[in-house]
């Protein structure tokens, strides 16, 4: 982060500790908790970061070769939320502020850093019914809908990685009932831009389209558990969800979606429509979690092509993944963990070869997601190049 962006936010937190009429009772409820006098607004003021050592390592008959080693400021962001006017009319403001947070600047989005990562307002205007406007995420896999600062392990799965459609600007409508006593469903319709986040020159496309509905045959999770890593929460009894997702990126232009690098073409932009479906389930017993998901990614015509025809040499990442992951919660909050990844993309189409990935994490929670020490060893599996051994530590801490 550059000194103005520094002295920027400084300034705001100063301004707002000012202002503050109470602070959390204890850690991990924000750093500030801001009402209006007349009680027509509020604010929680949190912070969070996650310092990341990572070491890599080529495996080539069974012989370690090419290390690298780094050090990251993996994550550093401002969060603030509450309502204003109404408790019905809720808003959430998150800023990221590390290089891997901000990276990803094009003439697009206008070439500065991308700070913002949700600027969303959610409206509770009739019932079970809520409207989100503004950018956030989008309602597809459940690993990227939870939050970074929730994972189980250190962090999410090559399945995410290829497939997710993070966030994008647009409107989204949320509802709820119940078939019975217990079992609840949910369902959200999302309509975007279809570019991803920050983007201030599109719309390019089309636009995207997300649908999802998930049910909870066995009741609600204690503490929204169905998307948090870990069952720190030690359900007492049985805690199951379900959720499918499908995605349509009408004239897409880039080649993962919303996602990945933009299509171009001698006139301009290749488009072609772009599907993404998703299946997963969360379940969580007594410290016991399993989570699953399965992608499938396919699109109208993968190849990109010029006016008269030719390839450009683009093609969208069409093809498969899975992704299982359990852990078990001990009564000293120490956690193993495991998570076997496939993902197969079109090897025809993208050339790329299957990948299967072996994760066991060890996770130590502290105060729960809010102070935790995680570490994992992963063992990547490539068809047809040198195989990858990766070990990781994490530090994480939030306001």
């Amino acid at each position: 982060m550059n000194t103005k962006s520094t002295l920027v936010v400084g300034f705001l937190l100063s301004c707002l500790s000012a202002f503050a009429q109470q602070s959390p009772a204890y850690f991990g409820k924000g750093l500030f908790n801001l009402a209006g006098q007349d009680s027509t607004w509020t604010m929680k003021i949190a912070m969070r970061t996650q310092t990341l050592a990572i070491s890599e390592w080529e495996s080539n008959d069974g012989d370690l070769a090419n290390l690298e080693s780094n050090f990251f400021i993996r994550r550093a962001r401002l969060k603030f939320d509450g309502f204003a006017f109404s408790p019905r009319l809720k808003y959430k403001i998150e800023l990221g502020l590390s290089n891997r947070d901000i990276s990803g600047a094009n003439e697009f989005t206008s070439h500065p850093p991308r700070y913002i990562l949700d600027a969303v307002v959610k409206w509770n205007f009739h019932e079970n019914f809520v409207l989100w406007f503004g950018q956030t995420k989008l309602p597809g896999n459940r690993e990227r809908v939870i939050s970074s600062a929730n994972l189980q392990q250190v962090d999410r799965s090559l399945v995410n990685k290829r497939f997710n459609i993070d966030r994008d600007l647009g409107v989204q409508l949320r509802h709820h009932f119940y078939l019975s006593e217990k079992f609840l469903v949910r369902e959200i319709f999302s309509m975007s831009q279809g570019e991803g986040r920050n983007i201030t020159s599109g719309n390019l496309g089309g636009h995207q389209y997300t649908g999802r509905v998930e049910l909870l045959p066995m009741g609600t999770f204690a503490s929204k558990g169905d998307y948090k890593g870990s069952d720190l929460k030690r359900e007492p009894k049985p805690k199951l969800s379900i959720g499918v997702s499908y995605d349509h990126n009408n004239n897409a232009v880039k080649n993962r979606s919303n996602l990945g690098s933009y299509m171009i073409t001698d006139t301009g932009f290749y488009e072609t429509n772009i599907n993404t479906l998703f299946v997963d389930g969360m379940f969580k017993y007594k410290g016991f979690s399993l989570m699953w998901e399965y992608a499938d990614r396919t699109a109208k015509d993968p190849f990109a092509r010029h006016e008269n025809g030719a390839l450009t040499g683009d093609v969208v990442q069409v093809g498969k993944g899975i992704n299982l992951q359990s852990g078990f919660l001990c009564k000293n909050n120490w956690e193993v963990s495991g998570r076997f990844t496939n993902t197969t993309l079109d090897r025809v189409i993208t050339g790329k070869a299957p990948e299967n990935q072996y994760t066991l994490g060890i996770s130590k929670y502290i105060a729960g997601h809010n102070l935790k020490v995680q570490s994992d060893i992963s063992y990547l599996d490539l068809v047809g190049a040198n195989n990858q051994l990766m070990v990781r530590m994490q530090f994480d801490i939030h306001f």
